[in-house]
């Protein structure tokens, strides 16, 4: 059998891998095009006025949007500014309550951790909505809050804390409830899988617990910390659902604007320019925390 005859089978082999790692990437592929890289380059090209979607539409290309938006007296600038505010507080506050439960769960329990972890995250399989309205009924003027306050006398009756609800305390206070679970994920992650070899050589050789546990066990834990802090800061600061049905007035952030630029305003060319901004800032942020989480990793292997 000459070299060739017995190379066949193999070239057929890889023919037929081939050709099935391209039937399974297709569907995610097409996917992929039409319901992201369309809409992005629809929401591109619109937020440049060359798409022409109602009669006072010129279709022409023009950059006034942009020019409005990025001048520095834009209320949408300001509003954005506000939003990342309010992402970093909201992320800060998530990780400092998030990673105690994380600890507790990787390093003091030692049996049933996992179904611990259940627990803490059962409430968040019933629906979103749901938990932000229970939220309003807690928080509201007649809610369980001021009604406790009338009852013990620590409030005059008719005279509630009205800051409670409809302001930006309570868009905070809710968007912390909704992601303290989900960000106590990859910090037990990384403590569970703590070398903990590493503790008993810091104690061996004289470290105190808290030199430990700065010096050892954050540090290590330091990439569940971060994946956590981008679960929050990323997606909060396009967050419009929980402003819209707590925040009032006060809680309108930059997410709110884009909605109601395509709602109810109809200026679909606005809306296009602050949600295209925003996917630029998200992009950016996203590869910026990856690359840092990527250098971080580097330098603690």
């Amino acid at each position: 059998m000459s070299s060739a005859e017995a190379a066949a089978p193999a070239r057929k082999a890889r023919r037929r891998d081939r050709g099935g790692t391209i039937a399974l990437i297709t569907a995610p592929l097409l996917w992929l095009v039409l319901f992201f890289i369309v809409p992005v380059g629809f929401v591109l090209i619109k937020s440049v006025g060359l798409v022409q979607i109602f009669p006072t539409d010129a279709g022409v290309l023009s950059l006034d949007g942009w020019h409005r938006f990025l001048s520095g007296d834009s209320i949408y600038m300001g509003l954005f500014w506000k939003s990342i505010k309010v992402s970093l507080i909201v992320s800060v506050s998530v990780v400092l309550m998030a990673y105690p439960v994380g600890y507790f769960l990787a390093l003091c329990v030692r049996k049933r951790k996992y179904v611990l972890l259940m627990v803490i995250i059962a409430p968040f399989l019933t629906s979103y909505l749901l938990r932000v309205l229970a939220w309003k009924v807690i928080l509201g003027d007649g809610g369980v809050i001021n009604s406790f306050l009338f009852w013990s006398g620590l409030r005059a009756e008719g005279d509630p804390i009205s800051w409670l609800l409809y302001s930006q305390f309570a868009v905070m206070l809710v968007l912390a409830y909704v992601w303290v679970p989900f960000v106590a994920l990859p910090i037990f992650v990384s403590l569970d899988n703590l070398d903990r070899s590493l503790l008993e050589a810091a104690a061996d050789l004289g470290a105190s617990r808290m030199k430990t546990f700065w010096r050892v066990t954050f540090r290590l834990s330091l990439p569940g910390v971060i994946a956590g802090f981008v679960f929050v800061f990323v997606p909060t600061i396009g967050e419009f659902v929980t402003p819209q049905l707590v925040g009032g007035t006060n809680g309108y952030l930059f997410g709110n604007a884009i909605n109601d630029l395509f709602t109810q305003g109809l200026d679909w060319q606005s809306g296009s320019v602050l949600a295209f901004f925003l996917l630029i800032v998200v992009a950016g942020l996203m590869a910026l925390f990856g690359r840092f989480i990527s250098v971080r990793t580097v330098a603690g292997t």
